[in-house]
């Protein structure tokens, strides 16, 4: 299994607050027991690392709407190996790292708020506009020496002021005084600019698909 995706499944779940992940030959398959999202399957492999054969099995064996399937590898590629029964989002995701060192405190724009509370493993930070809305979010598990950062956005309204760093910066340092040394993610094409400005490399791409035999069957 490659280290830095393991890594990723096992600070997400604790993010998300997902059922233990189950270890599979392939990967891990994880509950979240939601609508639209009943289990995801993760792909240990990544890059050249994982194969078509092993997509194919993975996939093949999911019969149920809702269920997800985790590839890093380009979309590009993995599309062919699915059939139409798969939703595949045209966009790649990214899997991401970073070293973690202390980056001292963040400073707000006059006007916002900020806040950082830690609730069953997973630190959040918010900042609230002027007027009391939100401007910015994130969260994020450390699990021993990785970190996960999960759900970071920005209020359209609120964006190019700096809240997306400060937000970042937060979690990383909330991080670092919890024992983590590497930070893990993994963003979206809107995301990666801003991460990669903080210091974070690609690792792998990444392929999100949703199993929706129904939605096929009606187009």
């Amino acid at each position: 299994m490659d280290e830095t995706v393991r890594a990723w499944v096992n600070g997400w779940v604790v993010s998300r607050g997902a059922a233990p992940p189950l270890a599979e030959p392939w990967g891990w398959t994880i509950d979240m027991g939601l609508y639209g999202h009943v289990t995801r399957h993760v792909c240990g492999a990544a890059g050249e690392g994982l194969d078509e054969a092993t997509v194919r099995k993975v996939a093949g064996a999911v019969t149920g709407q809702g269920v997800w399937l985790k590839a890093f590898r380009d979309p590009s590629v993995v599309a062919g190996w699915l059939d139409d029964g798969w939703w595949i989002d045209p966009e790649p995701g990214f899997l991401m790292r970073v070293p973690l060192a202390p980056d001292g405190a963040a400073a707000v724009p006059e006007g916002y708020r900020l806040r950082e509370w830690s609730r069953g493993g997973v630190t959040r930070v918010m900042v609230a506009a002027p007027d009391g809305s939100l401007a910015a979010r994130g969260q994020i598990a450390p699990t021993g020496g990785t970190a996960v950062v999960d759900q970071v956005e920005t209020a359209p309204e609120h964006r190019r002021r700096g809240l997306g760093s400060i937000v970042m910066r937060t979690l990383q340092d909330a991080a670092v005084r919890q024992g983590a040394r590497t930070g893990v993610l993994s963003g979206t094409p809107a995301g990666r600019g801003l991460y990669e400005a903080l210091g974070w490399e690609v690792v792998a791409l990444l392929t999100s698909a949703r199993y929706d035999r129904a939605a096929s069957a009606r187009t």
